[in-house]
């Protein structure tokens, strides 16, 4: 026989209450699809009963989105939903770790925190290693993780300075065919870098460290013959270098300098038949010692839940794509053609 259990969960204010139950009720409603126990909202608080195990979990759950709350982050449906399936998933105990590491608060007061297990692991390898591969789909937070890692490293002065690099595919790095400066030629592929900056220094601040050279921007093709010392360098979008840029890039690293390498295998740009620096780069140094290799999964995705499902369904795609072609009678039919 199930034994019964009462509990509630009371609420600082009406606003905590709207905030942790969703706009119309859609954390709660997601809670009550979730838990066979009974939600009851009364204002300035909320009821909890039936089976005892499931009401436990369900406090759980709520308890903990209120303490991120009350740590001043802002509660989305990825929040309810990830520590919804830590609870049932028996992992309990990773959701006060996960929700309670603060890496930053950026210049609007915003605590910045890993939110899920995959970026958890993503943190302790860059803290732990000298370089660091940070490998997975698309809303990862992969690129906005370093970035905030790098401005960490450098208020704690860990570091001198930011240097951002990233290759241009698309123009095939010959960046004299556009108009303007060096800086003016590289902008449009380190935009996502930039927005994180701006996003967590503030403008102000950005803009005097871009001047005063703590934040340096190159193409890739500029850090051959340099060796970078007391810095955080982040290469994003490695995925579209080639095994020669890469192996440069990662022997330019000197004393008193971390580096963290992002990318995506599944938007890989190259030409075909020309191999990803970055595949290789993670064969070939996992495992060894000062260099860590995450790999990030679809669950690890925070933004939109259709996202996560375009994610899911790409990645179906396209391992049935290679069973198929790599079939007999596929082979075959290529063989005629």
């Amino acid at each position: 026989m199930q034994q019964a259990l009462e509990k509630q969960i009371l609420f600082e204010n009406h606003k905590e209450a709207y905030a942790l139950l969703g706009e119309r009720d859609e954390f709660l409603q997601l809670m009550r699809d979730s838990f066979a126990c009974q939600f009851i909202s009364r204002g300035d608080r909320i009821e909890l009963s039936g089976d005892g195990a499931e009401v436990e979990q369900a406090a759980k759950v709520l308890e903990e989105l209120q303490y991120l709350y009350r740590q001043g982050t802002l509660i989305t449906m990825h929040e309810v939903r990830y520590g919804i399936g830590l609870v049932k998933g028996g992992r309990a105990e990773a959701l006060h770790m996960l929700f309670g590491d603060t890496i930053l608060v950026t210049s609007r007061g915003r605590h910045v925190r890993p939110k899920t297990l995959g970026q958890r692991l993503y943190l302790d390898a860059i803290r732990r290693n000298e370089i660091t591969f940070g490998i997975g789909p698309a809303g990862t937070g992969k690129t906005y993780l370093a970035v905030v890692m790098a401005v960490a490293a450098l208020r704690n002065r860990e570091v001198r300075r930011i240097i951002l690099t990233r290759p241009a595919v698309e123009a095939g790095e010959r960046l004299g065919f556009l108009p303007g400066d060096l800086q003016d030629k590289v902008d449009p592929y380190l935009r996502p870098l930039y927005d994180a900056l701006q996003d967590i220094l503030g403008q102000d601040t950005y803009r005097k460290f871009m001047t005063k050279g703590i934040i340096e921007v190159a193409p890739l093709a500029y850090m051959r013959g340099r060796t970078l010392e007391d810095a955080f360098v982040i290469l994003d979008e490695a995925q579209n270098t080639t095994s020669r840029q890469m192996k440069m890039f990662l022997t330019r690293l000197g004393f008193g300098s971390r580096m963290v390498v992002t990318g995506d295998l599944g938007q890989i740009d190259l030409p075909r038949g020309a191999v990803s620096g970055l595949r290789e780069a993670a064969r070939i140094l996992d495992g060894v010692k000062g260099i860590g290799v995450v790999r990030m999964a679809p669950l690890d995705v925070i933004r939109h839940d259709v996202v996560t499902r375009i994610v899911e369904a790409y990645g179906a795609w396209e391992s049935e794509k290679k069973r198929t072609s790599a079939s007999p009678a596929s082979r075959k039919k290529e063989g005629q053609e």
